[in-house]
């Protein structure tokens, strides 16, 4: 049994966790670590990371005003056609 995709998949994590010394709070970690996530999951989904954060930063804020309907948040996902369409990663997923 081999789990080198788990270790690879949380590599940056661990190598950044040096400077997670300098946060203050345990929100500023826990933001830290969805941030992190969010930018894993889209290299799994094979996503441009970059296009991908700027994507959900500028659609995010336009549903604000109305905090009851999630339903855009589908088209956000990195798997979601949408997403794929537009934010294409450089590299072929393995």
């Amino acid at each position: 049994m081999d789990n080198n995709y788990a270790e690879q998949a949380i590599r940056p994590f661990t190598i950044a966790r040096k400077n997670f010394v300098l946060m203050e709070s345990d929100n500023g970690a826990k933001a830290s670590a969805m941030i992190f996530s969010i930018a894993e999951t889209a290299k799994v989904n094979a996503i441009n990371t970059y296009e991908y954060f700027n994507l959900l930063l500028s659609e995010i804020p336009k549903h604000q005003d109305n905090n009851k309907d999630t339903k855009y948040l589908d088209a956000l996902l990195p798997w979601s056609k949408n997403v794929q369409d537009k934010c294409p990663s450089r590299f072929k997923k393995s």
